[in-house]
């Protein structure tokens, strides 16, 4: 297992700031937010792309994952969706994949995580898998010109929230550049044991987010040490399957003091690793 942070902690800063202080926190790997204001992709020109592999070689970094989640710069955490009613919103979610998929290849990256679907809203889950499905068959053909892995990241709320809904739907497309980003942190808030659906799943897994949630299950980030997941079992769970991908630590919440969560979870995690 290899150990990366996300850049979408830094919010408060650039990009190429957020990468010199993850590498100076101790990781060897970095997630990189492909939204504003740190890599959406028509802010990238081939010159700042020239520049920023520049200096993930120099620091001796790199990409674990491209973060296309969020959408804020014309939208915001959960919009547009795949699933958007209207069928003009759906294709700026559409347009701003494949641009993520021509930046990561550029970059040098492997893998992009994406929302699974979107919030129902009032949708019928079968109208919703339907058009997420149709939405990911018309970027799946580029992400496999370029080699690149689309990781669906199951998310409390959202269409697809559990590991049993998004292999079953992973299982339905089957398309050998989609996988799961596998988010412990959301697993637990759905009820699920971290370390036994990891396991369960491994199969399906091309990346995975670490973050700690509280005893309490609510869906808020929190430095790893600081809530209720089993550490250790987690842990035994990379090493039972053999797990040589990345963990990347996601710590959103924490934009005004994301270099000391940065630290704090780097030095927890070394218990373990």
């Amino acid at each position: 297992m290899k150990l990366a942070f996300s850049t979408n902690a830094f919010k408060k800063t650039s990009l190429e700031e957020a990468v010199a202080v993850i590498a100076a926190s101790g990781y060897g790997g970095v997630e990189i937010m492909a939204d504003v204001p740190h890599a959406y992709p028509p802010h990238m020109s081939d010159a700042r792309i020239v520049e920023l592999r520049r200096q993930l070689d120099s620091l001796k970094m790199r990409i674990s994952n491209v973060n296309a989640f969020t959408f804020f710069a014309i939208g915001d955490t959960l919009h547009p969706s795949w699933i958007e009613k209207d069928p003009a919103l759906r294709e700026k979610r559409i347009r701003h994949t494949d641009n993520c998929i021509r930046m990561a290849a550029a970059l040098g990256a492997k893998t992009i995580s994406l929302e699974p679907g979107g919030p129902l809203d009032g949708m019928l889950r079968a109208e919703a898998l339907e058009l997420y499905q149709e939405g990911l068959m018309r970027v799946l053909p580029l992400a496999q010109q370029y080699n690149i892995i689309l990781l669906v990241e199951p998310e409390p709320g959202l269409m697809l929230q559990s590991t049993t809904e998004c292999v079953e739907f992973l299982r339905r497309v089957n398309h050998p550049n989609l996988r799961m980003n596998c988010d412990l942190g959301h697993l637990y808030c759905v009820g699920e044991d971290p370390a036994e659906s990891f396991v369960n799943c491994s199969a399906w897994v091309g990346h995975v987010h670490l973050e700690d949630i509280a005893h309490s299950r609510v869906h808020q980030h929190l430095i790893p040490g600081r809530g209720a997941m089993d550490w250790t079992a987690i842990f035994n769970a990379f090493r039972r399957v053999d797990y040589k991908g990345w963990a990347t630590v996601e710590l959103y919440p924490y934009e005004t003091t994301a270099q000391a969560a940065a630290e704090e979870a780097f030095a927890f995690l070394q218990n373990f690793i």
